[in-house]
């Protein structure tokens, strides 16, 4: 038997719960995984809430990543004893998820962890710190170098913003947070942020062109917090989209692509072909400490995970939330 959050939709209501459930019962997949840890992202808060349309089926273990050690693989490309991490591929909204003590899924899913870090890191990472590596990434091939100007990151106190500050700040830009919590100030520049403003600044409608504040911004907001990054982004800048925090509409112009050259990135990290995973991956590994990667984390066992995600939908949560599945 193995413990998982499981979801369950019928005429009783919509409800998530730990629960034990037979390995028999684990979806088909050619490699299963003992699951260390998982974690909780905006999707997962989404999905065991019930507050948006995550889940494809059910019932569903949620649980959008993981990381662990093979237990049993017909895939050659693994075996026995790998430490292997996965991202997305519809896992916590189609196929049962991370957020279990073991997991069977497609091998094509999975990569080998970097060496030297250990299945806990990689899920303080977790996917919120890999989609904004890839945002960084993105940025990194437009050409966007330090020096010039500011890098705004917006939802600076979540996941995707805390990773996204760490990653700017390392590699030597100038790192402007959006926040609407002004309390986190401390943690905030902890990270690497070098000013801070108020997200009340984005988020309401503004103008089609605005002043120009920053070289490139990395935005998990949507919404009108977007169309005003865009209208405020210098000439030939560049901004890696990858959440709706907001919302999802875009209530923007051409203006700022037209007239100023301005590139929007819209990041992907749910299928991503391999190689770039793993560049994603090891550049993670070499960027990031293990003491970097604790000041934004809080751990928490299986069975805080149904309330964890209420106080995320809230609001209440800051930074990275892993999950050890086996306490």
């Amino acid at each position: 038997m193995l413990k998982a959050v499981l979801i369950e939709k019928d005429e009783q209501g919509y409800r998530a719960k730990v629960t034990e459930l037979p390995e028999s019962r684990l979806p088909e997949g050619d490699v299963l995984v003992d699951v260390e840890y998982s974690t909780l992202n905006y999707k997962d808060g989404l999905a065991i809430t019930g507050k948006g349309p995550i889940v494809r089926s059910f019932p569903m273990v949620p649980g959008i990543d993981f990381a662990g050690v093979v237990k049993s693989s017909s895939d050659p490309a693994f075996a026995a004893g790998d430490r292997v991490v996965l991202n997305g591929w519809g896992v916590g909204e189609q196929h049962w998820g991370g957020l279990a003590q073991q997991a069977r899924v497609k091998g094509d899913w999975l990569i080998k962890l970097p060496a030297a870090m250990p299945s806990r890191l990689a899920m303080i990472i977790g996917t919120a710190g890999y989609t904004a590596m890839l945002c960084v990434m993105a940025l990194d091939k437009h050409g966007i170098r330090p020096g010039p100007g500011d890098v705004l990151v917006t939802g600076a106190g979540g996941g995707v913003g805390s990773i996204a500050i760490m990653l700017l700040s390392k590699l030597g830009f100038r790192v402007v947070a959006s926040t609407g919590r002004p309390e986190e100030r401390s943690y905030l520049e902890s990270l690497g942020t070098a000013e801070i403003i108020d997200r009340a600044s984005l988020s309401e409608p503004g103008k089609p062109l605005q002043k120009e504040r920053w070289i490139a911004a990395v935005d998990s907001v949507g919404s009108h917090t977007l169309a005003n990054i865009c209208a405020s982004t210098r000439a030939d800048g560049a901004v890696a989209a990858c959440g709706m925090a907001q919302g999802l509409d875009l209530p923007a112009s051409v203006a700022p692509f037209i007239l100023r050259g301005v590139t929007l990135f819209g990041i992907n990290s749910v299928t991503r072909p391999k190689a770039e995973r793993v560049e994603a991956w090891d550049r993670l590994a070499s960027l990031l400490s293990a003491s970097d990667l604790e000041k934004t984390a809080v751990e928490i066992g299986l069975s805080e995970v149904v309330p964890a995600a209420a106080r995320l939908m809230s609001g209440q949560v800051r930074g990275r939330t892993v999950v050890d599945v086996n306490r």
